[in-house]
């Protein structure tokens, strides 16, 4: 895992959305799962394994990773978005 490929994860638009698309089926973040997704996504990007497929798709040449459901698979993301509390802090 290196830290390049955290940062670029957490970049990623493909995988933000797959993410908020599990939020939302999860009720994370009741009306704003995108907002709980923002508020989380560090926490999401550094689950072991997540950083290391990412940077061997992007030495690959897989030019959207996010995108890629082999490269981060759909069970990744609801396994490190399930324990994960649904409360969500919204900005007064």
């Amino acid at each position: 895992m290196s830290y390049n490929s955290i940062y670029a994860l957490c970049q990623d638009a493909d995988l933000k959305s797959r993410l908020t698309a599990c939020a939302a089926v999860e009720g994370k973040g009741g009306q704003f799962p995108d907002w709980w997704v923002q508020n989380n996504l560090w926490k999401l990007a550094v689950t072991p394994g997540w950083g290391d497929a990412y940077g061997y798709a992007v030495t690959a040449g897989n030019p959207r990773p996010g995108h890629d459901e082999s490269v981060i698979t759909d069970a990744m993301i609801l396994a490190a978005v399930q324990p994960i509390s649904a409360a969500v802090n919204l900005p007064a």
